[in-house]
């Protein structure tokens, strides 16, 4: 599996990764989403959001599902 590219972006990769991560991790909205990152000074819209987890979210995802604890055996 090749590594994420986040070239010709105009936000930094760290920003692409969180708002993935939000959207996934939280299973929020793209618009509250963009609020959080609002909130945190990154003028952001939904659909741009949106595009994101088109393009980064299967990974993102799969990380996801990767790193949660397995079930306990009671």
């Amino acid at each position: 599996m090749r590594p994420l590219s986040f070239k010709r972006h105009r936000f930094p990769a760290d920003v692409i990764r969180h708002a993935v991560w939000l959207y996934f991790r939280f299973t929020l909205s793209f618009r509250d989403v963009e609020e959080m990152l609002a909130q945190r000074g990154i003028d952001v819209s939904y659909e741009t959001i949106r595009c994101w987890t088109i393009k980064f979210g299967p990974q993102t995802g799969r990380n996801l599902k990767r790193k949660r604890p397995a079930p306990s055996p009671r």
